[in-house]
């Protein structure tokens, strides 16, 4: 019953934008953090951006801080990421993520979310 799912990837040339949306369904994650995360081939899942449940907290990885920009549209069950002056080493495939248990501030490890979709593929080109 619960989905996640991400849209927006796609391919660009270094510099350019693009803006990813995960739309749940099934229930509503107003209350709950979420974030993104990427995989890159032959690496593991690393955390991107999170947001605290109203969207008032968020973080970020260094890599891309200043760059990205996470948001939420509760009304839309809907989270968001902008990503601007995309680098080559940003290409990955792109999932979000909802955490049940943390309420505070967004969380960055992998094993902290529990209901994720199924990606979406970035590739920058330089």
């Amino acid at each position: 019953q619960v989905q996640l799912v991400e849209s927006g990837g796609g391919s660009v040339q270094a510099g350019g934008s693009l803006r990813l949306s995960c739309a749940a369904s099934g229930r509503s994650f107003s209350n709950y953090p979420m974030g993104w995360f990427r995989q890159a081939p032959g690496k593991e899942r690393e955390f991107v951006a999170g947001t605290n449940w109203s969207g008032g907290s968020t973080a970020y990885a260094d890599s891309v801080k200043g760059r990205f920009t996470i948001s939420r549209d509760n009304a839309k069950n809907t989270v968001y990421l902008q990503m601007n002056s995309l680098k080559p080493e940003d290409t990955a495939v792109y999932y979000c993520a909802v955490d049940l248990t943390g309420w505070a501030r967004p969380r960055t490890q992998e094993y902290q979310y529990d209901y994720w979709g199924q990606g979406t593929q970035v590739t920058v080109s330089s």
